[in-house]
């Protein structure tokens, strides 16, 4: 049995991991272990693992949704909710706060040189996550395969709609490996439709409005709730999305902007898809600062409600739908795609850079730190601005 919850006790708690966790999902998910399962026993490891991987399965950031699940869980969706807000308030408003400092230094020609070496530093943390992602989920020939073709069509194909194709039909591929994975005893599926319901209306209603008002605000929600639709694999796969997006077919940032605001997310705490804040407040820089803080909060909660609304419909029916061997042999395509979509994420990330020494050295500074060390990554990002004021 678990022990009883009291909501203000579990939101304190989350309140604690939003300003204290930093480098990801993997890193993120030791702390919950520590904190949620050994010391308050929310819930057993086995049942912190089983919703792990089962966020890990749906799009949107993975952390989160493992938070929010556990909070649906003890103490239904009341506590779920209030425990998503209190998880992103705290990195959300620092990723806003950010982009406005860099707008008010670009609007006032104020020098942003000491910022130089973060773009190629945020290229470093790219190709880890690349590397990482690689290692961890790509053990099988087909798996190679797969995100090897994942990783040269997407550099190629620069759309936005490519990279669920992508993750579909790898997916698919794989799924055709079912019978390596032994037989389960299946279970009758009691589904309840109404949070998938809810995901659909409100991305097809987004979509509508937008279409017809063309309101700078709801078009910000709806490509970040579309994004958020179709992500998998957290916030290290969100870095193609949008760039492309963003920076290449909608220049609302440049690349450097967008990669300086990649590395102010990475390093610091809680969910890295807070860096939908920073995009969604530069968007709108030319609508003035109540613009931007509209722009940052509406890309915030456009980014993280449909993974909250999806995880809340897989959860009722996930212990009937692992029992088929085709939906565990699709995990394969899936992870090895999304590490193929971040391996070319970071080589075209790296090519508005300036081709000087320094630019190589700090990003590959950076991928040797991070490989080899146990040096934080907020730690990094501030030893490289460090340097860019003394420098």
């Amino acid at each position: 049995m678990y022990q009883r919850v009291r909501y203000g006790v579990f939101l304190k708690d989350v309140l604690t991991l939003s300003i204290s966790t930093f480098g990801g999902p993997q890193a993120h998910f030791a702390l919950f272990l520590r904190l949620l399962v050994q010391k308050r026993k929310y819930l057993s490891e086995a049942d912190l693992i089983e919703v792990n991987s089962l966020c890990q399965v749906l799009p949107g950031p993975t952390s989160t949704q493992t938070l929010t699940a556990i909070g649906y869980k003890i103490g239904g969706p009341n506590l779920a909710y209030l425990a998503l807000l209190i998880w992103i308030l705290p990195a959300v408003t620092m990723m806003t706060i950010a982009a406005i400092l860099i707008h008010v230094f670009q609007d006032r020609h104020l020098s942003l040189e000491f910022t130089r070496f973060v773009p190629a530093m945020a290229v470093g943390f790219v190709s880890y996550a690349a590397y990482t992602m690689s290692v961890k989920s790509v053990h099988t020939r087909t798996g190679m395969v797969v995100l090897v073709l994942a990783s040269v069509l997407s550099y190629f194909i620069r759309s936005p709609f490519f990279y669920p194709i992508s993750l579909t039909v790898a997916g698919m591929i794989t799924a055709f490996k079912y019978k390596s994975h032994p037989h389960e005893e299946k279970i009758p599926m009691d589904i309840k439709w109404a949070n998938f319901i809810l995901w659909a209306g409100v991305l097809i209603g987004a979509a509508t409005l937008g279409h017809f008002t063309r309101h700078p605000l709801v078009l910000l929600f709806e490509n970040f709730y579309r994004n958020g639709s179709l992500i998998f694999g957290g916030g290290q796969v969100l870095t193609p999305f949008l760039y492309t997006e963003f920076v290449e077919l909608k220049h609302y940032l440049d690349a450097r902007e967008f990669l300086s605001g990649y590395a102010i997310a990475q390093s610091l705490p809680g969910p890295v898809f807070s860096f939908s804040a920073f995009i969604g407040a530069l968007s709108m820089k030319h609508g003035g600062l109540g613009g931007q803080i509209a722009g940052a909060f509406v890309s915030a909660a456009a980014i993280f409600l449909p993974g909250t609304f999806l995880i809340f419909f897989v959860v009722r029916f996930w212990e009937s739908l692992k029992k088929f061997r085709a939906v565990r042999a699709s995990l394969e395509g899936i992870t090895a795609a999304s590490a193929g979509l971040v391996a070319a994420a970071a080589v075209f990330l790296f090519q508005p850079l300036d081709n000087t020494f320094e630019t190589y050295a700090f990003t590959i500074g950076t991928f040797v730190l991070l490989n080899f060390t146990r040096m934080p990554a907020g730690l990094i990002i501030v030893a490289g601005l460090l340097l860019g004021l003394i420098l």
